[in-house]
């Protein structure tokens, strides 16, 4: 199952950049970027690393192959369930302090993605005369928690890393 989730992966991969893709809307510059990084480890990662004694993971590295392959697998995954993927969260966790089973990440930061879906709440209106009538829809992204998230991306060792890495 996974080499056919990596060949078809890989085909999407292939055929993708055929043409000019729009660039996203949230592309930021290399140097907001080494910015951003640079603020979480002066005013993050020392509280941190001072909290547990040693250097934390600032950083996680997925393959494209792992990306793709893993977008595959939730979306078919979720269709099972009759729902349809809509975007990624990324979260922060943090590894059981358990260095048999998690090595050298026991007790290190990682971050794993969950798959999301479109969920339409109907919010009541308050006015009693109302009261069974409803406001418009809001829409918000929840988790799909009938996928699997994803996790054990690469890190560094030491597991902190300074953006952009050297090429």
């Amino acid at each position: 199952m996974k080499f056919i989730t990596v060949v078809v992966g890989s085909l999407f991969a292939l055929t993708s950049c055929e043409k000019n893709p729009e660039p996203p809307k949230q592309l930021i510059s290399q140097d907001l970027a080494k910015d951003l990084n640079q603020r979480y480890i002066r005013e993050r990662s020392g509280i941190i690393e001072q909290s547990i004694n040693r250097l934390d993971a600032n950083a996680a590295w997925y393959s494209i192959e792992e990306l793709e392959s893993y977008l595959y697998y939730a979306k078919c995954e979720a269709k099972k369930s009759n729902k349809e993927i809509n975007g990624i969260r990324f979260y922060l966790g943090v590894y059981p302090n358990d260095t048999v089973t998690y090595q050298h990440k026991a007790g290190l930061t990682t971050i794993f993605l969950s798959p999301t879906m479109k969920r339409v709440n109907v919010l009541k209106n308050e006015n009693t005369m109302q009261r069974f009538q409803s406001r418009p829809a809001t829409e918000e992204n929840v988790d799909v928690t009938e996928v699997q998230p994803l996790n054990y991306g690469g890190m560094g060792h030491p597991p902190k890393i300074e953006y952009p890495t050297i090429q």
